[in-house]
């Protein structure tokens, strides 16, 4: 199936993109920073791991003499992060992408899937948000994912790799390894405080509007697009199904009163045990138009509350 070479591989999402694709038969190897896992059963999964900083180009040259068919290019800033000093983002989330595809592009690479972000389309979003809908970066970690969106449209017209571009919504499900940076995601984050503390509290009033996809879906629909997709293409992994956060706490709990028996409370910023979750029912949704990725062949497998039920025994067996 080719050779492929992950970035941010012992991240939340890398660790997991890369286990399912070597369960699928690729020949993954992983840039892992700062260090390679212990995991010896991790490791196993492997062709090779090196442990690289993205932004040392002279390592980057050297692992490319390994002669890769694909990358998948993972590594960013998170949303928090992205708030620093312009070189420091920039020094990650944009430049890396560029020094790849300059590098790779020169030892015959065929595809590079760059992970991008549906931040991208801003914020006050209305009606059915498709691959074409216009662009509106609203803070730093959306403008930097499209500099790095337009250097990938770049090489796919002037080099022989073929870029492909994922704009990822809400994922949410157990890391791979505990210390993954993935406790802020809200799915993730009401269900370990539902777990710990018996409560689950929004920090905003629960209007906000999301779209979330679990875990392994995205694993399935980066094969997806890894396998079928065109050149110079985006393509959306989202469910396709938009909640507000209230109506998310209230599937939170749902879920827990079903695995634990007992119904426990959920607060707002501005309101203690909510009883009315239909609130912001009127509100207007927009929807995030997957069916690019759809007509690949991907079919949503786990559902909103079976992925957070997946979390909940998660929970269960690392506490």
């Amino acid at each position: 199936m080719g050779k492929i070479l992950i970035t941010g591989a012992n991240g939340y999402l890398g660790a997991q993109i890369s286990s399912y694709l070597s369960q699928q038969g690729y020949h993954v190897s992983g840039l892992c920073f700062p260090a390679i896992p212990t995991d010896t059963t991790w490791q196993k999964q492997f062709e090779e791991l090196f442990a690289c900083d993205i932004r040392d180009e002279k390592k980057l040259a050297e692992i490319a003499e390994k002669k890769f068919d694909t990358i998948i290019h993972l590594v960013s800033l998170d949303h928090h992060q992205s708030n620093a000093t312009p070189s420091e983002v920039v020094s990650v989330n944009v430049l890396p992408t560029w020094n790849l595809l300059d590098i790779f592009s020169k030892q015959g690479l065929k595809k590079f899937l760059y992970l991008s972000t549906i931040h991208v389309y801003g914020k006050n979003l209305n009606g059915i948000i498709s691959e074409e809908y216009p662009v509106n970066c609203t803070n730093p970690y959306a403008m930097t994912h499209y500099l790095s969106e337009n250097i990938c449209r770049y090489y796919a017209e002037n080099s022989e790799t073929k870029c492909l571009i994922a704009r990822l919504s809400n994922s949410f499900g157990q890391p791979v390894f505990a210390d993954n940076n993935c406790w802020w995601l809200v799915v993730n984050d009401l269900c370990r405080n539902a777990f710990s503390n018996k409560k689950i509290i929004l920090q905003s009033d629960g209007s906000p509007l999301r779209d979330f996809i679990y875990g392994n879906d995205v694993c399935r629909a980066i094969n997806t697009i890894l396998q079928k997709g065109a050149n110079n293409n985006s393509y959306h992994i989202s469910s396709g199904t938009t909640y507000n956060l209230l109506e998310l706490a209230k599937i939170v709990q749902k879920v827990y009163q079903k695995l634990y028996g007992k119904i426990i409370p959920v607060s707002t910023s501005q309101q203690e045990n909510i009883s009315d979750f239909t609130i912001f029912s009127s509100t207007p949704k927009y929807k995030i138009d997957n069916r690019k990725l759809q007509e690949l062949g991907f079919v949503q497998e786990c559902s909103l509350e079976q992925g957070v039920e997946k979390l909940f025994k998660y929970l269960e067996e690392t506490n």
